[in-house]
């Protein structure tokens, strides 16, 4: 047998042996040549999810990457042809909140300071700004994938796709306009959907003030029985709320029409006064202890508070009683301040009674509208109904003790000084002077905060654009159940669970740099059309044109981007102006469009997208599970009866050593190239891949001592096994 001669090295550069064999594969076109030569072969296809190139990549990158890379070689070296179209998510609130940042600027200032086209043009430019670091380590960790021909979303062959398909849910009838309570992000300036809320991250537990509030009853032949005991003695309804801030908004209050209620003769701990109050049965024990203190004997200042039922009752009993506003800075009509029966009323904590604000709760809203109940809004600068938070976050002029005050610290304020007072602590400090706060303390809970700005969000009152996914629930569920999911767990629970618990899908973001809306109404919203393509629109111009609405047709190089497509005018069936809805779409439809939008179907290359549709296998990170993956399944088994994709892996996030996610401002991220050129593609990937399920979470050591024994362990470990299969094969 000829004996196997081997390179001898005095000490081993990994990162350089990495680099001769990229030189080696970029000569020989090795990647390149490895799809062409499979054509006509088994076709296994792969979708790439679309990054935002306006961020360096990290290391987290090359743990996903490197789970897409590993099956994508593997089927080729099965003798599938593999194509890789590589892709760039390019809308967008990340991208956005960037230029404002350089730029030194609000979304306020966006149309004054700074035009809507030369805002989008610094976009566009931003939007790429480390495209080529994105290209050097897909290049540097051999993963193979399409670079030189990738989708853009913010290309027009792209945006003409997700226009089609807009229109293919608009034609089902599945896209609507709604006035709901929707979360909102003043920070952004936008309102959220449902998935982006429950990103990971999103909620976080938080210390906030949360008062049980005085509603003082008035007192009325409904009301007569609360009184019966002592009918001196003012009688309140407690209701508890962690938002102090919505108070001022109040309209109504909600019990449950089966929980007991009892009658309380007690005392205020802030005035001391002689009160009755009401609450539910099952929750006294949670504001009351047990004293041998009478009634008569209590003095202000004695620690405990001496109280005694004086009678029980149905929820039922309460429904109709009145009472006083609570802060009147904006009066109402009635039925307002009215007591109503509510079916999302529980005794699991608070009082048992549910403090409503029509602007500011989706069960609030719900309830208001099916008993007539109005809520508490103004009149802005234009003449049209606001709440009377305004979308910076701010209390209006009306509520005049605390106009301009933000309901939320959106102003970054130090709540380490101890003079810091947030609006909710300001709110029941006036409410305890007033006799209006029964209780008042800190309260840990979860609270939804932007997935972008960090900032907590506010439910507020939205007219948006919603497709109508809950009509398509139970499809969705079943296509659910066809996708190979690893784990498994995640499909099932994660994914399953969201899917059961699906929610009308919120398409709007009032924004600017993303695509638009392609909805014209004309200004009673009495007609509309959708666009679908690019030559409907420009059919639709012409017809404007002869209208003499418009002053020219649109050239074939129109963008259709902001500003331009808004001063775009077209005509109804009546012959009356139409104008575009400002909104954008949600970001995650564009990237959940790329399976169609990525070929320009159907305008074209219908082949390709048939041969290429379902893919064959994706994988990203476990936070995309409400994001992209949700976006892809819901667009392919609402339009197309099918699922997106065949095959997922959701890998595990990259954490530092302790535990914690990575970020610049921890100063805990690990830099992937340095980490490469070090030690090399190859013994980096097998570091990543082998130390843990690639769906757990990787705790990355960040010392590069202990990585490099981890490497080389790895590596020397691989190079054992390369060694010794060539040796197989040399020997026969």
């Amino acid at each position: 047998m000829e004996s196997i001669k081997y390179t001898e090295y005095k000490y081993i550069d990994l990162g350089q042996i990495g680099k001769e064999i990229l030189t080696f594969w970029k000569k020989k076109r090795v990647f390149e040549r490895s799809v062409e030569e499979r054509e006509g072969a088994k076709v296994f296809t792969f979708y790439e999810g679309p990054p935002s190139a306006n961020g360096t990549p990290g290391i987290h990158h090359v743990m996903a990457r490197t789970v897409k890379d590993i099956f994508c070689r593997y089927k080729t070296m099965k003798g599938y042809q593999v194509k890789r179209k590589g892709g760039w998510d390019t809308h967008g609130l990340p991208v956005e909140l960037q230029v404002e940042k350089e730029l030194g600027i609000t979304k306020d200032d966006i149309g004054k300071k700074i035009s809507v086209a030369d805002y989008n043009q610094k976009c566009r430019e931003a939007v790429m700004k480390y495209k080529q670091d994105w290209d050097l380590l897909t290049e540097q960790m051999g993963y193979w994938v399409d670079l030189d021909n990738p989708y853009m979303t913010f290309e027009q062959p792209y945006i003409e796709s997700v226009w089609h398909l807009i229109k293919r849910f608009y034609d089902k009838g599945l896209l609507y306009k709604g006035y709901t309570i929707q979360p909102f992000s003043p920070a952004a300036g936008t309102g959220l959907s449902s998935h982006e809320l429950n990103q990971p991250g999103c909620y976080r537990m938080v210390k906030d003030t949360s008062i049980v509030a005085q509603f003082e009853v008035v007192k009325t032949a409904k009301s007569e029985f609360l009184f019966e005991s002592y009918q001196d003695i003012p009688v309140f309804i407690l209701a508890w709320t962690t938002t102090p801030w919505t108070l001022p908004a109040n309209s109504a209050l909600a019990i449950g029409n089966k929980i007991s209620y009892v009658l309380i003769d007690t005392f205020n701990a802030y005035t001391h006064k002689r009160t009755q109050v009401v609450m539910a049965k099952d929750l006294v024990s949670l504001y009351f202890k047990e004293t041998e203190s009478s009634i008569e004997d209590y003095k202000p200042g004695d620690k405990q508070i001496p109280y005694e039922i004086l009678r029980e009752f149905p929820g039922k009993d309460l429904v109709g009683i009145d009472y006083q506003q609570l802060m009147p800075y904006v009066p109402l009509v009635k039925p307002a301040f009215t007591v109503v029966a509510g079916d999302f009323v529980t005794t699991e904590e608070g009082t048992g009674i549910v403090h409503i604000s029509k602007t500011f709760g989706s069960d609030d809203y719900r309830i208001c509208v099916q008993y007539g109940i109005p809520g508490v809004t103004v009149e802005d600068s234009e003449g049209k109904e606001m709440p009377i938070v305004d979308k910076k976050g701010k209390f209006v002029p009306e509520i005049t003790d605390f106009a301009g005050m933000y309901v939320k610290n959106y102003d970054n304020r130090d709540e380490s000084d101890p003079n810091y007072k947030s609006t909710d602590v300001l709110i029941s400090i006036k409410l305890k002077e007033q006799n209006k706060a029964f209780k008042v303390e800190k309260y840990e809970h979860s609270y939804p905060h932007c997935w972008r700005t960090d900032k907590p969000v506010l439910y507020y009152p939205l007219d948006s654009w919603f497709i109508k996914t809950t009509a398509y629930k139970e499809q969705l569920v079943s296509l659910n159940q066809q996708v190979n999911w690893k784990p498994a767990s995640t499909g099932s629970g994660r994914f399953g669970n969201w899917l059961k618990n699906l929610v009308d899908w919120n398409l709007s973001r009032s924004r600017f740099w993303g695509t638009p809306l392609p909805i014209w109404r004309t200004e009673d919203g009495a007609e509309e059309c959708c666009i679908g393509s690019f030559s409907e629109l420009k059919q639709a111009v012409e017809e404007s044109v002869a209208k003499g609405y418009m002053s020219e047709p649109l050239p074939d190089d129109f963008d259709l981007h902001r500003p331009y497509v808004d001063d775009v005018i077209l005509v109804s069936a009546q012959g009356n102006r139409m104008f575009r809805e400002p909104d954008l779409i949600d970001v995650w439809f564009d990237s959940g469009a790329m399976p169609y939008a990525q070929w320009h179907f159907p305008f074209e290359n219908k082949e390709q997208f048939d041969a290429a549709f379902p893919a064959d296998y994706i994988a990203e990170g476990i936070d995309q599970t409400r994001g992209w993956f949700f976006t892809l399944h819901t667009i392919a088994g609402m339009l197309f009866d099918s699922v997106a994709f065949k095959n997922v892996i959701a890998n595990g996030l990259v954490l530092d050593k302790n535990g914690n996610k990575m970020s610049k401002r921890l100063s805990n991220t690990v830099d992937p190239f340095k980490t490469i050129d070090q030690y090399g593609a190859d013994a980096t990937r097998w570091y990543m891949i082998s130390n843990a399920n690639p769906w757990d979470n990787l705790k990355h050591p960040g010392s590069t001592e202990e990585i490099f024994r981890n490497l080389t362990k790895h590596l020397c470990f691989l190079c054992i096994v390369c060694q010794y299969r060539r040796l197989q094969i040399s020997s026969g």
